[in-house]
């Protein structure tokens, strides 16, 4: 399973974490897996390369990515973190055995 936890703070989404594999198919025809790796890494390099916000961000090849934003860079960065958890909402509606999705307060 594709565990993805959201991290907000005071009504701001500040950061991701991604961790596991869905297991829905084999290692290289993993459509969920791969909608997952796509989106995040799109997420981080949107924020990080054409937004231009500094992040703290930590990836693996074993299903690992975890970026954190500053509070006070949370707002330019808003429209991303929003798309990118409403597209990992849908996922998990139509993959509901292979991602979860949870919002953590910090």
């Amino acid at each position: 399973m594709i565990y993805v936890t959201f991290f907000k703070s005071d009504y701001e989404l500040i950061g991701f974490e991604v961790t596991g594999h869905s297991d829905y198919s084999e290692e290289g025809t993993d459509i969920v897996c791969a909608a997952v790796s796509s989106a995040a890494f799109m997420t981080a390099n949107t924020i990080t390369d054409v937004l231009n916000v500094r992040t703290t961000l930590d990836y693996s090849d074993e299903g690992y990515i975890k970026l954190m934003l500053c509070v006070a860079d949370a707002k330019a960065c808003k429209v991303v973190m929003q798309g990118f958890k409403l597209h990992l909402c849908s996922l998990e509606e139509q993959y509901k055995n292979y991602i979860q999705v949870k919002i953590s307060e910090v």
